[in-house]
């Protein structure tokens, strides 16, 4: 049996989730952040270790305004919230991505969290800010060459998650089956699975089905 120690989160829905419940779009980011915080702990529960998130990519930026604005403050109020809990619960905060076209507030918000959580030991939180794969491994491959690195040990060093093990699984809510340039790099051998459930209705019921389907699954690496 597979056991489930790296899971990766597309997390999507949120707004035809708020559309289908004649809710604001910046609400059915709020009840998306909520769902984050509450699959965290069935993770943990469930012996998983490390968690990627996938909150906002670089295709995202081209939204609108108004809605990029709503979920920066949203992303604001679940870390303001969130990171006394990670502390208490030795959780590691670590986010990837361009953080250099986060809003100055929240990239400030995001330091001081990754800061504060370093120590944690139990379990480590991956969030995707202004994360592209392709741009990752473009940046990757500059520092590679730079360094005159050969192996794909010394690229892996160059990445956004150095360090950190790749996916096991790869979950993506709201019924598309693609990954949409996440974690491209790391995900070449991670499983795959797609429910149609929007983020926010996910139920702790269906996300151990996905669990107990992935410790079902035959991982070969090719071999």
């Amino acid at each position: 049996m597979a056991k489930l120690k790296t899971l990766g989160i597309i997390l999507d829905g949120n707004r035809r989730f708020a559309r289908e419940h004649n809710l604001p779009l910046v609400e059915g980011h709020r009840r998306g952040a909520a769902k984050v915080k509450e699959v965290l702990g069935w993770a943990k529960e469930l012996g998983i270790k490390t968690v990627f998130i996938y909150a906002f990519s670089t295709e995202n930026w081209h939204r609108s305004k108004v809605e990029i604005a709503a979920l920066m403050l949203v992303l604001e109020e679940f870390l303001k919230t969130k990171v006394p809990e990670l502390i208490e619960n030795q959780t590691r905060l670590l986010s990837i991505g361009d953080l250099t076209r986060l809003p100055p507030r929240l990239k400030k918000i995001i330091d001081e969290a990754m800061i504060t959580t370093k120590n944690g030991k139990k379990f480590t939180l991956v969030v995707a800010l202004s994360y592209g794969g392709r741009a990752e491994i473009v940046a990757a491959a500059k520092t590679f060459a730079a360094r005159g690195g050969t192996s794909e040990k010394e690229f892996n060093e160059c990445l956004w998650t150095a360090g950190l093990p790749d996916p096991d699984l790869i979950i993506r809510t709201g019924g598309e089956k693609r990954l949409s340039n996440f974690l491209p790099w790391q995900a070449v051998y991670s499983e795959l699975y797609f429910t149609p459930t929007y983020w926010p209705a996910l139920t702790r019921v269906e996300f151990e089905l996905i669990v107990k389907d992935y410790a079902a699954r035959q991982r070969r690496f090719g071999r």
